[in-house]
């Protein structure tokens, strides 16, 4: 059974930077693609960044792209997102899951993931 345990959500100013981890146990995690999604309040969950199972291909939401960055460490089956310049926008309740196969789509959507963390809050004040 897929266990993945974020943490790293916080609070923080506009303008600030969090990392938020993934710890994955229970399966290969190498051979996944991983990705991290977002829910705020009243909103759909929404893909913010995935990564393909060698890191190789990353896929970044618009929103996001120039200031958030997707990494992994196999070794340590680990994904982190590196979260800098956030925006009260950037409220949410953050995900990571683990994909279906080793590679990600074009865009990826939540359908292509098929195990989930319990979330870890980010709220960014202005």
């Amino acid at each position: 059974q897929v266990q993945l345990v974020e943490s790293g959500g916080g609070l923080v100013q506009a303008g600030g930077s969090l990392r938020l981890s993934c710890a994955v146990s229970g399966r290969t995690f190498s051979r996944a693609a991983m990705g991290w999604f977002r829910q705020a309040p009243g909103k759909e969950r929404e893909t913010v960044a995935a990564i393909s199972w060698s890191g190789g291909t990353t896929y970044y939401t618009d929103s996001v792209k120039g200031r958030f960055t997707i990494s992994r460490d196999n070794a340590k089956n680990t994904v982190y997102l590196q979260m800098n310049s956030l925006k009260p926008e950037d409220t949410a309740v953050y995900y990571c899951a683990v994909a279906k196969g080793p590679f990600i789509a074009t865009i990826p959507q939540t359908a292509d993931f098929g195990s989930w963390g319990q979330g870890t809050q980010v709220t960014v004040s202005s």
